[in-house]
């Protein structure tokens, strides 16, 4: 029994000298690998250069997605406040038109009746007001008493409410009262487009009777065209009003325009994310309504330590950097890497700063030979 227990006893001792062994092994390796040694001839040849880190402002880039969008006061419905036919029209969806140009042609009795109404208002007016002249000046004379002065006046004023209202519907279809005479009543009145925009929906054909609560045409105002966004909750905080944006089209990443964000949405919809609303610095037509879009927000403008893109190395998942320890020796340094700007890369890590000397170019020759050596 007492060889069975020492026999035990020996194997266990055994195993553990062994897990020693290859944890003190495992441990070699790694520190040969984080430094390597090179003769002065290798250091040449593989072009290697050395610097100091700088501190530079790195600026984080938060991308977004969304559409380009028209808000409410820019999409315009146009109707017209009495029926009629549709005599003439040359519209289709997509076209752009000025201001005052005409949309559409339409005809009607009613036309005709309003402007026949308001001719014959103004002739009674015209009457009334002769009339209340004269009697005026009969009542200064006595000759006329103060009751039919009162009700001449009255007379007047219901015939002037009269023509002033005709006059008004007048207006809304585009006629001029103040033009109007019985040689040029018409049976035709012209729609015309209020603004310089996109006909978006053409809901007419020559010959169809058209009410007043009916859209005949909807135009848009393509200059005053926003950006919706979407952002979602993690990065909301990051983002405030007048910020800078730039945009660009899915089809195209080379052509960026300028944009500031103007309101910020804090109500989160199903898909935990927030509208942000941005206005475009200048017009430009490529960015038509409905268009997906990529958008890049400035979140961030801080000093931080940086180095060429070219320094960092990634390896097993992690980055590191190479500092130069003197007489041809290199250590390999675990960094967290940052936000990446114009050509240099930001790095986090406690053992690096500004003074330290790293391997600035040419550092994935250096790991190839770390793990030349490693493979040794």
């Amino acid at each position: 029994m007492k060889k069975y227990i020492a026999a035990f006893i020996s194997a266990i001792f055994l195993i553990s000298c062994g897990n020693k062994k290859n944890e003190e092994t495992k441990n070699a390796e790694t520190k040969s690998i984080g430094i390597i040694k090179l003769s002065p001839e290798q250091v040449k040849n593989a072009g290697l250069e050395s610097g100091n880190p700088t501190v530079k402002n790195v600026k984080e880039i938060l991308q977004l997605q969304g559409t380009v969008t028209v808000p409410p006061k820019s999409v315009i419905s146009i109707s017209i406040p009495l029926g009629g036919y549709v005599k003439s029209t040359s519209l289709i969806a997509g076209m752009n038109v000025q201001k005052g140009q005409v949309l559409a042609a339409l005809e009607d009795m009613q036309f005709i009746e309003l402007q026949q109404n308001y001719l014959m208002a103004k002739e009674k007016f015209d009457l009334a007001q002769n009339e209340h002249r004269r009697q005026k000046e009969l009542n200064l004379n006595k000759a006329a008493s103060d009751k039919v002065l009162e009700q001449i006046t009255t007379e007047m004023r219901t015939e002037r409410i009269m023509m002033s209202s005709l006059e008004q519907k007048l207006n809304l279809l585009g006629i001029n009262a103040k033009t109007l005479n019985v040689g040029n009543i018409s049976k035709t009145i012209k729609v015309v487009s209020p603004i310089n925009g996109l006909v978006s929906k053409v809901n007419v054909n020559i010959g169809k009777y058209v009410n007043p609560t009916d859209m005949l045409f909807e135009l848009i105002d393509k200059r005053d065209i926003v950006l919706t966004l979407n952002a979602f909750e993690k990065d909301v905080a990051s983002l405030s009003v007048g910020q800078n944006v730039m945009v660009y089209a899915n089809a195209s990443d080379t052509k960026k325009y300028g944009a500031k964000i103007a309101f910020i949405n804090q109500s989160l919809n199903g898909d935990r994310a927030a509208e942000i609303v941005c206005k475009m610095n200048t017009y430009n037509p490529a960015l038509l309504p409905g268009l997906f879009v990529n958008a890049e927000v400035e979140i961030e403008n801080q000093k931080a330590l940086t180095v060429p893109e070219n320094a960092v190395v990634r390896w097993e998942g992690k980055f590191y950097v190479f500092t130069e320890l003197g007489d041809n020796q290199f250590q390999m340094v675990e960094v967290k890497s940052g936000v990446k700007n114009e050509g240099y890369n930001q790095i986090i890590s406690d053992a690096i700063s500004n003074s330290s000397k790293v391997v600035i170019k040419n550092a994935y020759t250096l790991l190839m030979s770390a793990m030349n050596n490693d493979d040794q």
